[in-house]
């Protein structure tokens, strides 16, 4: 069963087409545990780093088991922070796509009532943060009786950040005869504890293969003053000259005073933290994604939640007083097999974080020397050319599996006593379409989106133009998004 494709796993055909068009093709030592072990529905406890290809581990086989006709959710997934919720929904999504998996994330900082209104839809996977799952919990807005897998997503950062009484309480009111699954870059023993309180004989599988971090990534340190801290990062990135590069700075001071400085000098950049509003926050993560600019300036908030592939330079302008932090920064490159740098400016107060670190991930941080004005020169001209342009994105896996689908708005809903089933039937009447090429269909109270497959998206959106549904004339368009 453990073979290196996907093949071997007798998955269903929607499954397979969607995990091609990913381009999903070899599986990491996770996939390759997790999969097989999933499916077969036994609990599991998964030691993994980040960038590992964890969340198609259970992604995966959870679209794969999910009832299409069942309306209420069938899967919890609880994540720590709001952006690993909106990169977790967006995998699920893509890997569901072909089978209609409709999946939706709740967190704060959101209107409530608009996701009280998205949970009355069908819906079969929820990610969500603790507290704002526990808020739906409580207002009944979100129903548990058919809850048969539960994941919870790197439940070291839910301990580090005080959730695991929550986690605890929502476990607590799910039924009893569900699979657990539970993945964590470590293992502290309150996670232990939790999972041998609630998970039945769990399967432990330990990715070590490669340490706490990736070996394809490169790890240095620089030992430098404070006062000359904005001048190296300077030389450092035209030496450097990466493709794509994440800054991490302790507080969002640092972050604005670095953004600040990027910008002035012509750096394609932009800045994420926790005082933006959340809207701006996912603007900013979506333009990394799809390659706006070039440099990301952050707090830990975005340490988790980021999955691109092709981030080719990490640099630490703080140390992270958390040693777990560094594994999440360092983990953001040298992802999918690709080589990374990590490169850790440290001034001489910051030792005693640095050798918690160190022991931490098991060996000592080679020291490099800061570029010289030689080196900086030399690298200049390469760099003017690159620092304030677009990158090409190579592997935007969402854009990938979007390009044949059309989403189409329509002006009615719910009360005009309108049905998924109208949509379905009134679409599948028009010649050349069958009901393979209709996708999640969401109905509100006055407008309805419906998904249309395989590039019939033009065609649907013409004969609709004069169809009827439910003897109603609607109006249809393409949704701007």
């Amino acid at each position: 069963m453990n073979g290196t494709s996907f093949e071997n796993y007798n998955l269903s055909d929607d499954i397979t087409k969607a995990l091609s068009v990913l381009k999903y093709e070899t599986l990491t030592e996770v996939q390759r545990e997790v999969i097989p072990r999933a499916l077969e529905n036994n609990d599991l406890v998964v030691k993994s780093q980040t960038g590992s290809g964890k969340t198609a581990s259970f992604g995966i086989p959870i679209c794969e088991m999910m009832e299409w006709e069942e309306k209420k959710p069938q899967t919890l997934i609880l994540t720590p922070t709001r952006e690993l919720a909106v990169q977790v929904r967006e995998d699920i999504t893509n890997i569901g796509r072909f089978k209609r998996i409709k999946a939706m994330a709740v967190y704060g900082k959101e209107p409530f009532a608009k996701q009280k209104e998205e949970l009355k839809q069908k819906t079969h996977v929820v990610v969500g943060t603790p507290g704002r799952v526990v808020d739906h919990i409580e207002r009944e807005t979100l129903s548990l009786d058919n809850i048969k897998y539960l994941v919870i997503d790197e439940a070291d950062e839910m301990l580090n950040m005080g959730f695991i009484n929550k986690v605890e309480s929502i476990i607590k009111q799910l039924p009893t005869n569900r699979v657990t699954m539970v993945f964590s870059a470590t293992l502290p023993k309150d996670v232990e504890n939790l999972c041998h309180k609630y998970m039945k004989d769990p399967i432990n599988i330990e990715i070590a293969e490669t340490g706490i971090t990736t070996s394809t990534t490169e790890h240095r340190l620089i030992e430098v003053t404070d006062q000359a801290k904005i001048s190296l990062l300077k030389d450092l990135t035209v030496v450097e000259n990466p493709d794509s590069c994440m800054i991490f700075c302790r507080t969002k001071e640092h972050v604005d005073t670095i953004f600040t400085e990027l910008e002035e000098a012509n750096y394609a950049c932009e800045r994420l933290h926790g005082g933006l509003e959340q809207d701006d926050r996912f603007a900013v993560m979506e333009g990394f994604k799809t390659g706006n600019f070039r440099y990301l300036v952050a707090t830990d908030v975005a340490a988790r939640g980021i999955d691109i592939d092709n981030v080719t330079l990490v640099l630490n302008y703080d140390v992270p007083m958390e040693k777990e932090s560094y594994v999440h920064r360092t983990g953001r490159t040298g992802r999918a097999g690709n080589k990374g740098r990590a490169i850790t400016f440290v001034t001489p107060n910051e030792g005693k974080y640095l050798r918690a670190i160190e022991r931490y991930i098991g060996f000592e941080i080679p020291i490099m020397e800061a570029p010289g004005q030689q080196e900086v020169k030399s690298g200049q001209a390469a760099f003017d050319e690159k620092v304030s342009g677009r990158r090409i994105v190579r592997n935007n896996k969402t854009a990938r599996i979007n390009q044949d689908i059309t989403k189409l708005h329509f002006s009615g809903g719910k009360k005009k006593k309108i049905r998924a089933l109208d949509f379905v039937g009134t679409i599948t009447n028009i010649p050349g379409v069958t009901a393979d090429d209709i996708g999640i269909i969401t109905i509100q109270d006055n407008f309805s989106y419906v998904d249309i497959l395989n590039g019939k998206g033009s065609l649907v959106l013409q004969a609709m133009e004069k169809t009827p549904i439910k003897g109603k004339k609607l109006k249809v368009s393409t949704a701007i998004k």
